[in-house]
């Protein structure tokens, strides 16, 4: 059939470029320099060419460690060279860095952007917390929640969050985004397939009266925090407002610098702390 036919054209011309990519010759230091220096001086565009293409297989061996996204691999090697063709248009020749170094960033940063706008129909990694949490946490969940329990614990996200300096329940959050696939709302559905999923779908949006009740628990509830945060001792309620009620969470580290005492030491004064906080805000919500 002509579909295929132009399929099969398709990846074979793809696999080309990509096998012309690896088998490209490595620059010396000496030749890149000259190349860019051509390019960025003189506008040499044939230069500028000759600097990618020596470097295309940086594009294509990056690409591969995105895989796991359900992306099509040739769309990610596109990506790459687009990026590998941003870091040549931009590179200074005069700073004391191979091309090579300064492109892997480049790169790297064009396939994350492409995964970002098309893994999800939902938009996702839109802050610098957020994106470093998408790449990184399946790396990182593996690596300390060594278990086959499919939820993660609040110590091991408390973990996460340490490394990667967010918040616990920013990486809980994630966990659940990236465990629930998307699903279309012009989705088939009932016997015959005669309805769309949003046929079913209920308005679950609070009415005006809800949304007054919200505020006000809300207002109470964050009365109900201060006061209780007014009974910790000075240094727990510090640790509370900046690990946990702040727009950015701070670091044990930091934290444990700031206050004269190790790391190990803030973490059992913020668990001391938020059992205190329980204590007192279920007392309030009993009476």
């Amino acid at each position: 059939m002509p579909g295929t036919e132009i399929q099969q054209d398709s990846r074979q011309a793809n696999r080309r470029l990509v096998r012309k990519a690896m088998s490209a010759p490595i620059l010396s230091r000496e030749q890149e320099r000259m190349l860019a220096t051509a390019w960025a001086v003189g506008g040499d565009e044939k230069a500028m060419h000759q600097l990618v293409s020596a470097h295309a297989r940086l594009a294509v061996s990056i690409s591969t460690k995105f895989g796991g996204y359900g992306l099509p691999q040739w769309d990610l090697i596109q990506e790459g060279f687009v990026g590998l063709l941003q870091a040549a248009m931009r590179f200074d020749p005069n700073r004391d860095v191979r091309f090579s170094t300064y492109a892997v960033w480049w790169i790297r940063a064009a396939i994350q952007d492409y995964i970002l706008r098309n893994w999800s129909i939902v938009r996702i990694g839109t802050t610098t917390s957020e994106k470093s949490l998408f790449f990184n946490l399946r790396r990182l969940r593996a690596k300390i929640a060594r278990t086959s329990n499919p939820y993660m614990s609040y110590e091991a996200a408390g973990q996460i969050a340490e490394e990667l300096k967010v918040r616990p329940d920013q990486v809980q959050r994630m966990e659940v985004r990236l465990g629930v696939p998307d699903l279309s709302v012009n989705l088939p559905t009932g016997e015959d397939g005669d309805m769309e999923y949003q046929d079913t779908m209920i308005d679950s949006r609070p009415g005006p009266e809800e949304i007054v009740t919200e505020l006000r628990d809300n207002q109470t509830r964050a009365q109900w925090l201060s006061q209780a945060l007014r009974r910790l001792p000075q240094r727990e309620a510090r640790i509370i407002r900046q690990r946990h009620l702040g727009e950015g969470a701070v670091t044990l580290e930091n934290l444990g610098q700031e206050l004269g005492v190790s790391k190990e030491r803030v973490r059992q004064l913020e668990q001391r702390a938020l059992k205190t906080l329980r204590s007192l805000l279920a007392e309030r919500i009993g009476e």
